[in-house]
């Protein structure tokens, strides 16, 4: 059974027991999340697809750990002009692990 989430402006494809890397949520590591913004489920033959999100179908997940990806760097220059600016960025992310997908 597969089914398509949509979190943080993104929408995932998923399956019991996957490992995702998703934006950052506001949920302790070790607890229970939730989605209900859920846009399709596909089980063999059968497929479900919300007009936008199906009514009553969750995926629960497992938060894993939250951090941070590699740094990225952000470099912005202007020849002949003098103007020159060097900036990182580190994006926050949490790790869930899927557990159980309901209809």
């Amino acid at each position: 059974m597969h089914a398509v989430i949509e979190t943080g402006g993104k929408q995932y494809r998923v399956a019991e027991g996957d490992i995702l890397f998703i934006e950052k949520l506001d949920a302790e590591a070790a607890s229970n999340v939730t989605f209900d913004k859920v846009l399709a489920v596909i089980d063999g033959d059968n497929m479900n697809f919300g007009t936008p999100t199906i009514k009553g179908a969750t995926v629960v997940a497992e938060v894993v750990k939250h951090g941070k990806q590699k740094k990225i760097i952000v470099y912005k220059m202007k020849p002949k002009k003098n103007y020159r600016r060097k900036q990182g960025h580190r994006q926050p992310y949490t790790q869930v692990k899927i557990s159980k997908i309901t209809v």
